[in-house]
């Protein structure tokens, strides 16, 4: 066995801190060439911005762009 105190490979991996989701998105595009998820990607996150101020108050002003 292999009772050495220096932390192996994966316990240094273990105690990084993990990545946001942003990054971790645009890891995966990156990683794997997926690239043309992004215009898919930008649409919804328009849309669900447009559903979060339409049940504020801004919304008689976003139904005003329509």
């Amino acid at each position: 066995m292999n009772e050495s105190k220096e932390p192996n490979e994966f316990e240094k991996a273990s105690d990084e801190k993990a990545p946001s989701l942003g990054a971790e998105i645009l890891a995966l595009l990156k990683h794997n060439k997926k690239w043309w998820l992004v215009p898919i990607l930008v649409v919804l996150a328009l849309v669900a911005v447009l559903v979060i101020l339409g049940a504020t108050g801004v919304a008689p002003f976003i139904y005003t762009l329509f």
